[in-house]
């Protein structure tokens, strides 16, 4: 086990190393940046991200006597005709792209492997500050979804294998279906508009996670009021997950019902409960682990953004979606980072769960 715990963790290097190359790559391509952002905002045309080009491209000033070595210089940019090459390339010094790719690169692992994430390109604030402001919102998500979802979820796909086929199989395979069908932000804007002083009933408030003045509350009111906040968003980001992990484990037992090992053991007369609970359940279970750690990924930093939109949550989705749009690579690569290595640290945690509920699974033996 200690040999199959090193070597899982050894691969890590490599597997990041891997996620920042192609990430690192792909940005090089993809149009627009941080020049470009600051040069939209200068001439009054900042859309969100502009674009890169090859060539003269717009005027968006008045044009100076600053020569061909000026075009040369600011023909990389769109909006940059007639700018001070040197403002141009103390830009360019203050983002870093005076330097060459690959020694961009360099630098961005070896901050990466101590942990330095540097600091935002537009919020004059740390990496790891903007994280922790923003993780508390997705952390309330993603920790409530995942309790609700699989505390509803596996007993009640535990019942509909038992009684496949009954009339509770088929209506609640049929609510779980159109559940899944329906796109979360949608349900999300039909709850707003049930219960949340849309067309009907005005029960649930719209934005944030606790009302104004939360911190004078008494504890007992806090704690209604956070739920109060939170009941909306949760139930809209619960529906897909729910459906998912409810089939899931249905699929997962009526597998194992189905065994030899299950008929021999209600031959030697143990009842259904003992069959269920005492053979089945182990070795059905371990489907269900293996997709935790995809479903703890996506409840934490994925999935989120247009509810966090929707309900005002200012949070990880929100944060990741607003760094891509404005070219905050610091804060893009950063995230992505730290994103991939607490999904490989899940995983090597869910694969040693493995062996907690089913001692018969060898990692020593196991090629990684």
């Amino acid at each position: 086990m200690t040999g199959y715990i090193a070597r899982r963790i050894l691969l890590m290097f490599p597997t990041l190393l891997g996620i920042l190359f192609v990430s690192f790559v792909v940005v090089q391509f993809a149009p627009g940046g941080p020049v470009e952002r600051v040069l939209a905002q200068l001439s009054g045309a900042d859309t969100g991200g502009t674009s890169r080009i090859s060539g003269g491209g717009g005027d968006f000033g008045p044009r100076g006597q600053v020569g061909a070595s000026a075009d040369a210089v600011s023909s990389k940019y769109r909006g940059a005709q007639g700018l001070d090459p040197d403002f141009i390339k103390k830009l360019e010094a203050q983002f870093g792209f005076d330097k060459p790719a690959p020694e961009r690169f360099a630098l961005m692992v070896w901050n990466f492997s101590r942990f330095d994430f540097g600091k935002s390109y537009f919020r004059d604030v740390s990496v790891i500050q903007l994280i922790k402001e923003k993780l508390p919102v997705s952390m309330s998500l993603g920790l409530w979804m995942m309790l609700l979802t699989y505390l509803i979820s596996i007993p009640l796909g535990i019942r509909k294998a038992v009684q496949d086929g009954s009339k509770f199989d088929t209506w609640t395979s049929a609510v779980i279906i159109v559940g899944f069908a329906i796109p979360g932000f949608l349900f999300a804007i039909l709850l707003i508009i049930l219960f949340a002083g849309g067309s009907f009933l005005n029960i649930f408030p719209l934005r944030g996670l606790t009302s104004d003045g939360w911190a004078q509350f008494p504890w007992y009111w806090k704690i209604i009021d956070y739920f109060w906040h939170i009941t909306l968003p949760l139930v809209s980001m619960a529906l897909g997950a729910f459906a998912t992990m409810t089939l899931l484990t249905k699929n997962s037992f009526l597998d194992e019902i189905r065994k030899q090992y299950v008929m021999t053991a209600r031959a030697k007369g143990c009842s259904e409960r003992q069959v269920l609970y005492n053979h089945i359940f182990r070795n059905a279970m371990l489907i269900v682990i293996a997709g935790f750690p995809s479903a703890f990924i996506h409840a934490f930093f994925s999935g989120s953004l247009l509810i966090e939109t929707i309900f005002s949550l200012d949070g990880l989705g929100l944060l990741g979606f607003e760094s891509i749009l404005n070219r905050d690579y610091p804060v893009v690569f950063g995230t992505l980072f730290i994103f991939s290595l607490i999904g490989l640290v899940v995983n090597l945690i869910s694969d040693l769960a493995y062996m907690w509920i089913d001692p018969r699974i060898d990692f020593e033996a196991r090629e990684v």
